[in-house]
């Protein structure tokens, strides 16, 4: 597994130097006090280079030069360049932090899935909303009350609108919503209600506003309405669900990135420490929510 540097601390490298991994990768690591942010690699150098003398990291000159000087690696890359790039992280023996969704296709997150599982390395997804204190007593106090026949999931926002996030490639493509926010609301309907087994219905309404119906283990059925092209403000993040004990509600709090950003780390360096692999939210997370994007995508066409 890993090796730790002198004061304990584990290396990791940065792939990437775009908004999210200024905002949030980049003063994370280098802040936690379990990681160093030791080296950083980007397509453009100077961004690289700006991005890594911030936090008093190394600029690598290339990918591999970059794994040379770490032990595990945080990808802040678009989908299709993070599935290549995990792979040969993994291959290389580098622990994964990997933003969702993990690959543009179901194809490229199977072979991410087994390139970590064949090199045994720990690899988390960053799904953050999981992550947060409020959402882990939420669906521990669902878990424990039980009897739940329902739930939905609204995410609407005009991310795409305006904003640092505007001009990103992949978030304008064909996946729109579904890819970008899709994640999160697949992964707490998932995790408030039991397994999601399928798409049962998907559409993709003008505005890439997108409408969901997901079938869960045990009968359950939940639906979900994405879109990152609404002008609304601020952003509406809701998660409900109904049964037995009534109606019960989640939401997102301003600034919560950061925070479970933090507890990420906390449990990514502990993993690496303790040599395991297995996590709610790890690669295999990543891939069971990937199917799900592929179901939703083919049923829309």
């Amino acid at each position: 597994m890993g090796q730790l540097i002198a004061d304990g601390q584990l290396r990791v490298g940065l792939i990437g130097a775009g908004p999210w991994a200024k905002t949030v990768h980049a003063p994370g690591l280098a802040d936690h006090p379990g990681t160093a942010l030791t080296a950083v690699w980007a397509r453009r150098p100077e961004a690289a280079q700006a991005l890594a003398e911030a936090h008093c990291a190394n600029t690598a000159g290339s990918v591999e030069e970059l794994f040379e000087q770490v032990d595990a690696v945080a990808l802040a890359v678009p989908p299709s360049i993070q599935a290549e790039l995990g792979v040969r992280a993994a291959e290389a023996g580098k622990h994964l932090i990997l933003e969702k969704p993990i690959a543009a296709d179901l194809d490229g997150a199977r072979r991410l899935a087994d390139a970590v599982a064949a090199a045994d390395v720990a690899a988390l997804v960053v799904l953050t909303l999981r992550y947060s204190t409020q959402t882990q007593e939420w669906l521990a106090g669902l878990a424990q009350a039980g009897g739940w026949a329902g739930g939905g999931a609204r995410w609407l926002s005009g991310a795409l609108l305006g904003g640092q996030y505007a001009a990103s490639e992949w978030r304008q493509d064909d996946g729109g919503a579904l890819f970008d926010i899709g994640p999160h609301a697949l992964d707490l309907l998932d995790a408030a209600l039991g397994p999601i087994t399928g798409v049962v219905a998907a559409r993709r309404s003008p505005g890439d506003l997108w409408h969901l119906m997901l079938a869960h283990d045990g009968g359950v059925i939940s639906t979900a309405t994405l879109s990152l092209r609404l002008p609304v403000q601020p952003t509406v993040v809701e998660l409900a669900v109904w049964g037995e004990h009534g109606y019960r509600t989640l939401g997102r709090k301003p600034g919560s990135a950061q925070e479970s950003y933090t507890a990420l780390l906390d449990d990514f360096a502990a993993m690496i420490a303790s040599g395991t692999t297995a996590h709610p939210c790890d690669v295999r997370r990543g891939l069971h929510l990937q199917t799900l994007l592929d179901q939703a995508r083919r049923l829309a066409e």
